[in-house]
């Protein structure tokens, strides 16, 4: 005897709301995260805004004692620091707004211009530095967890407990020491030499950034001197993130190991080589493009010593430049563009992250 079950029928639209409700929930995720970034940014401003006004006025900070007490009083009102703090801060946020950082005070320059001729020296760094981090962690990572309590897997952890606790300015001086002094192999500073950087200036629209410049003149011989000049800066600042990955990639590559699936493929014969290198090593990926907004953070930070080692002419170069000169409306500048460049790039990894892995949105 056949008993029959009458199924309801199911709108087709009846399964929308849900499409709907997975496609908003990212949105949402997305336009939430692009308004944290405002006040994210007010707040480091404010607070960098406040924190160089603890010591005085800008103009006293740089030229004080070098001036007569008339002059030095004069230029005071004439740049307005001589009115209360907070209409000072209301009229300095008025001009981010429209793009106005002011006027450097030691090379009299506006700050905006400043900012787009070393600015394009610390992201070249930056992009080399996390090619270098990501070419050494991954593989590297993999390795140890493929290797997990062996003699190549303590090795690996002990490389990269010393890429992250080592100093970037020491591992700057080994590396300099080493690969140019003794071994006279690359250069000892600088970006480029003398007659590629004349060679650089020549170019219409150059970018800033000279590996690029030098692929779009066609110069070989200009790309390889860029090339020489960037390895060893690219290296003291990218292991000390490699460290990172390389221990981010072998926990999970481990964890994932233990999944059941992998243990389906290892019962069925599949190498260990193949179950790491098709199966473990894209979910071990997640754990770095969510910390990668973190590690470029660090990275900008640590350009800072990276330059001065290097004599890379940066940000982070002129950084130190100005604090020793005292110029706090460039150093004002430069740490607010650092701190916005951190900002957007934690969004954009943030949102990266949720469309690889949809339980980041909820």
């Amino acid at each position: 005897m056949t008993t029959l079950i009458e199924v309801p029928d199911v709108e087709p639209d009846a399964v929308a709301p849900k499409s709907k409700s997975a496609g908003g929930g990212l949105g949402r995720y997305i336009v939430v995260r692009f308004f944290l970034i405002i006040p994210t940014i007010f707040i480091l401003v404010t607070l960098v805004f406040f924190l160089m006004r603890v010591i005085g006025d800008p103009i006293t900070a740089a030229q004080g004692g070098r001036l007569p007490p008339d002059v030095l009083a004069q230029r005071i009102h004439d740049a307005g620091y001589d009115r209360p703090i907070i209409i000072q801060y209301f009229e300095y946020l008025g001009q981010l707004v429209t793009g106005n950082f002011g006027t450097t005070i030691t090379d009299r320059r506006p700050v905006v211009e400043m900012l787009s001729t070393f600015g394009a020296a610390t992201l070249e760094l930056t992009i080399n530095a996390l090619v270098v981090a990501l070419a050494v962690g991954i593989p590297l990572g993999m390795i140890a967890a493929q290797r997990r309590d062996k003699a190549t897997d303590a090795f690996l952890r002990c490389f990269a407990i010393l890429c992250y606790a080592t100093p970037v300015f020491f591992s700057g001086l080994l590396l300099k020491l080493t690969f140019s002094v003794w071994l006279g192999w690359l250069p000892v500073a600088g970006r480029v030499s003398t007659r590629t950087e004349l060679t650089m200036g020549q170019l219409a629209a150059p970018t800033g950034i000279y590996w690029l410049d030098a692929l779009r003149s066609g110069n070989l011989t200009a790309l390889g001197d860029v090339v020489s000049h960037a390895v060893l800066p690219a290296i003291a600042l990218g292991l000390l993130t490699a460290g990172v990955f390389l221990r981010l990639v072998r926990t999970n590559v481990i964890g994932t190991l233990g999944k059941d699936y992998v243990e389906a493929g290892r019962s069925r014969g599949v190498s260990e080589f193949r179950l790491v290198t098709k199966h473990a090593y894209k979910p071990a990926l997640i754990p770095i493009i969510t910390v990668m907004g973190l590690q470029i953070a660090l990275m900008l930070g640590g350009a800072v010593l990276t330059e001065t080692t290097f004599e890379w002419k940066g940000l982070g170069y002129q950084l130190v430049q100005y604090l020793n000169a005292r110029d706090f409306v460039a150093v004002q500048g430069i740490v607010v563009l650092l701190a916005v460049i951190v900002a957007f790039t934690n969004f954009v990894v943030d949102v990266v992250a949720a469309l690889i892995d949809p339980r980041v949105r909820y």
